[in-house]
């Protein structure tokens, strides 16, 4: 039953459509504009660097604040599982911000959303700045190599699953002993779960991967046109 308030909790924080918001505050439907995706990006090549920035900040933040939430009700009744719980809790955050049901189920692709997520790592499990530098790490490195957005996230997203498995196998979610090996299992799951469903949301940028045709992303040098009207399906 925790498990799935705590989903419930992150779902109500994924409905807050931060892209999507910030687009009408400024008088326009970011759903109609560039890839139709009221995600990070789409915000980023349509209305300009700092909106981009404000949505990113914006759908990290309401991931963490799912995770402060969840550990506020049940951190001090369930701390040995709190980290799961907590986990729980961001999973419906991405699947909130996913899949709105106010939006008929249209929303963006969770990335910003799981670098709240990685964030939160920081204050809640042992060697959760490690995972957090290596996870946004790669993707950062990545983006800056290839001005793909879609790549570093796909990257960054496996990289990101698969430092959870290395650093959960040397104790970092402190689950009790007797439950250890079911509770990782279960972690992995979720987290499996969460890295297939966004590579699968990039489906159709991976083709374009593929055929050489991806739209790059530039923060300097090369500016970005405004408002764009042209669709590429997929983009974040």
């Amino acid at each position: 039953m925790e498990r799935i308030i705590c989903l419930i909790i992150g779902y109500a924080f994924g409905l807050i459509q931060t892209g999507y918001l910030v687009g009408r505050a400024n008088g326009i439907d970011i759903r109609n504009y560039g890839s139709k995706n009221a995600g990070t990006t789409n915000v980023l090549r349509t209305m300009g660097k700092k909106y981009g920035a404000l949505v990113l900040l914006g759908d990290a933040l309401k991931c963490i604040a799912a995770v402060v939430v969840v550990k506020l009700i049940f951190g001090a009744k369930y701390p040995d599982i709190i980290c799961l719980l907590a986990l729980y809790g961001a999973a419906g955050v991405i699947l909130g911000h996913n899949f709105p049901f106010y939006m008929h189920f249209k929303g963006g692709k969770g990335i910003a959303a799981t670098l709240g997520l990685a964030l939160s790592y920081c204050f809640l499990i042992r060697y959760g700045f490690l995972v957090t530098v290596i996870g946004f790490g790669v993707f950062v490195v990545i983006f800056l190599m290839t001005k793909y957005v879609s790549l570093g996230s796909i990257v960054g997203y496996i990289t990101l699953f698969i430092v959870i498995i290395v650093f959960g196998e040397r104790g970092a979610f402190g689950f009790p002993d007797a439950l250890n090996r079911r509770l990782l299992i279960e972690y992995y799951i979720i987290m499996f779960l969460l890295t297939a469903m966004a590579v699968y949301r990039h489906k159709e940028n991976i083709k374009r991967l593929l055929a050489g045709n991806e739209r790059k992303t530039y923060l300097w040098g090369k500016p970005e046109a405004k408002a764009e009207t042209q669709v590429d399906n997929g983009q974040e």
